[in-house]
């Protein structure tokens, strides 16, 4: 936009233009539009405004009035996002997004505050929050610009973010690997597939695998997969994430999905650290097993915190590696714990699964309504024979019922680090900070379905997402540390502290309003100085 100044030489007035360039598809050149907006008085050397533009600027300028009244006087929910940000400055959350999102580490922040507060609200609905609460970015945000804001999340970005935070708390504490399934409504993103979908949720989906803290409770990464990609052969992609965040001493908890001989060579090869289910049916679990099963039920082996019986063992892993430039095939022989359990309400529960289960299965057999699905358990468990006069007779295979029964209640891990059944199963069972973290994914931070249209925007949104699951995830350690479940849930929590106010005004500054012990309490207990 540019001032142009033309003389009409029939009438000696110079009339003012307010110009403006923009170029004309058509013609394939620059053009200009032009509007009139006064003379020029030749003895002042001012410009005199027409009528038109003058109400054109008194009208901008009562809109800027009144948006800038709207700035400074305010009156905002304050509380809960005031937490938000002593969080996200505790753990150098905020720091390390503006090191890597420098231009719109702001943003972020208050869409995953957005995302903790109103968890079941689409992204459209980001002005309307944004108006009534304090948050990092302090103004409104648009569909498109959201969208451009997921768009700019690339991977190098996202890296860089997760070796930054590793760097600050990952050194001596093991790390929890999981995937799940997340149903997904798009037919443009190419990862969406039909697979074992975990919710039993008979849509498309993706996985997402997700790596957490144990002991700190908080996410470390995330990683987007195929929907059709099986646990067990994601391990070897987790160990190339493990060698870009540089974590000297990695120690990894897993469930028996992802156990095979390959993947055990392949943290061997790395020297990790590793604990992991496995099933009873393997030879070297079924041998010890077959030794120990009518000495370890009892007192001698209880342990009484999980009410479980327990032994340990010494073992060897028979080591198979390749040498990446000869290619040559070398084994060697690797210690392994292995680590037997017994539990005696596990054990009548499966029980009493398994023999509903072959009630439906007969039921099945004598309709004549079989499924393909079950042609391996009707063989294994039943004996069916066809005669004209009586038709159809099923009898039990008591000797196989018998052999599924005799390892029920029993479970096994492997460790090549952790030598006492006692310390393994309390490290197993906190693994459940990864369990708990993906509900909150899907039912607190809206992650159920994807909607999104686009690759770039669903990495943007997984990313944001992932922030705010390590807020949600801080907080709800805090709250199981204090026992605050008994009294409250995640929500009830956070509405009790959002309630509280700040009043903005012209020149002065920012007050916050009334504060309850019970506010200040719960503000101690989240370790977090009380808002003043």
């Amino acid at each position: 936009m540019a001032i142009v100044r033309m003389r009409n030489k029939k009438n000696g007035v110079t009339y003012v233009y307010d110009s403006t360039s923009y170029w004309d598809k058509e013609k394939r050149q620059p053009r200009n539009k032009r509007i009139c907006i006064g003379k020029l008085d030749h003895k002042t050397g001012k410009i005199v405004y027409n009528d038109r533009y003058r109400q054109k600027q008194e009208r901008q300028n009562m809109r800027q009035m009144v948006s800038t009244a709207v700035l400074k006087y305010r009156r905002q929910f304050y509380g809960a996002t005031y937490l938000f940000d002593a969080i996200a400055k505790k753990f150098g959350i905020a720091e390390d997004l503006k090191r890597c999102f420098p231009d719109s580490y702001r943003q972020i922040l208050s869409l995953a505050y957005y995302l903790i507060l109103e968890d079941h609200s689409p992204m459209s609905r980001f002005g309307r929050w944004a108006r009534a609460h304090v948050h990092p970015f302090g103004d409104q945000l648009l569909s498109q610009r959201i969208s451009e804001l997921f768009a700019g999340v690339t991977e190098e970005k996202k890296q860089r973010f997760f070796s930054l935070q590793s760097a600050r708390r990952l050194e001596r504490e093991y790390l929890c690997y999981d995937t799940t399934s997340v149903s997904s409504y798009s037919q443009v993103i190419k990862q969406v597939k039909y697979g074992h979908n975990k919710d039993h949720d008979p849509m498309a989906q993706i996985n997402l695998a997700l790596l957490m803290g144990q002991e700190s409770g908080l996410p470390v990464a995330y990683r987007k997969l195929s929907g059709n990609i099986s646990d067990v052969s994601t391990i070897r992609h987790l160990i190339k994430q493990m060698q870009s965040l540089e974590i000297k001493k990695v120690k990894l908890v897993m469930d028996r999905g992802f156990y095979s001989q390959s993947n055990i060579d392949a943290l061997y090869e790395r020297h990790y650290k590793f604990l992991i289910g496995v099933k009873n049916s393997l030879t070297f679990v079924k041998e010890k097993l077959d030794m120990v099963r009518d000495s370890m039920v009892t007192h001698r082996y209880y342990y009484a915190p999980y009410a479980l019986y327990c032994q340990s063992f010494s073992a060897t892993w028979n080591h198979t590696y390749v040498k990446k430039r000869s290619g040559e095939v070398l084994k060697s022989s690797r210690r392994l714990y292995l680590h037997l359990y017994y539990n005696e309400q596990r054990a009548a529960d499966e029980k009493l699964r398994f023999h509903k289960r072959l009630d439906l299965l007969e039921e099945e057999l004598h309709s004549g309504n079989t499924n393909p699905k079950h042609e391996a358990m009707y063989a294994r468990y039943f004996q069916v024979k066809h005669t004209p006069v009586r038709g159809i007779k099923v009898s039990y295979n008591d000797e196989a019922i018998k052999e599924k029964e005799k390892n029920q209640g029993y479970f096994a891990l492997i460790s090549n680090n952790i030598k006492e059944a006692h310390k393994a199963i309390e490290i197993y069972r906190n693994r459940d900070v990864i369990e708990k973290a993906y509900d909150d994914l899907k039912n607190r931070l809206n992650l159920r379905r994807t909607s999104v249209s686009s690759e770039q925007s669903l990495e943007g949104k997984l990313f944001v997402q992932f922030v705010a699951l390590m807020v949600v995830s801080y907080i709800k350690k805090q709250m199981d540390k204090h026992r605050l479940f008994k009294k409250y849930t995640l929500i009830e929590l956070l509405d009790e502290l959002d309630i509280i106010e700040r009043f903005t005004q012209p020149g002065k500054k920012a007050v916050v309003g009334e504060v309850t012990k019970k506010q200040k309490k719960l503000y101690e207990m989240m370790d977090v100085d009380p808002v003043a």
